[in-house]
């Protein structure tokens, strides 16, 4: 009988929605990406639309629990959403990086020079309240 446990609580359903995210990123989040695989950031290994629980990850680093998340318009309408969904991934011990578009297309050494600051700071306490907005 197959075990229907799926790792970090996903479904197959979240896991195939996150492999088809993965084939069809959009520019920001490929030009982001390209910067960011290969541990070309200080080493540090970062994954794509990766799943965790009913969240698929824009990208995400294990090794220090971060979140990139790459936000389009369509978050200046689910901001409520955004906020709950990172006050979520903080209690999980995850600590959530949000950009817009517009700054990894305009702005890429400034976006990772964030990423590169919060990704080494030393780790916070649990329910620290980690989610940094930087738009």
């Amino acid at each position: 009988m197959k075990n229907n446990y799926r790792i970090r609580g996903t479904t197959q359903e979240i896991q195939q929605a996150a492999q088809k995210l993965r084939k069809n990123l959009t520019p920001a989040e490929a030009r982001l990406w390209e910067a960011l695989r290969n541990k070309q950031l200080e080493g540090l290994r970062f994954r794509c639309q990766h799943p965790v629980g009913n969240f698929i990850l824009d990208f995400y680093c294990p090794s220090c629990k971060l979140v990139v998340e790459v936000d389009g318009q369509i978050h200046d309408r689910q901001t409520d959403y955004d906020d709950a969904r990172t006050v979520k991934l903080a209690e999980y011990g995850y600590k959530v990086l949000r950009f817009t578009n517009e700054q990894v297309m305009n702005d890429l050494p400034k976006v990772l020079a964030e990423i590169r600051r919060v990704a080494l700071s030393p780790p916070q306490p649990p329910n620290s309240g980690y989610g940094v907005h930087t738009s």
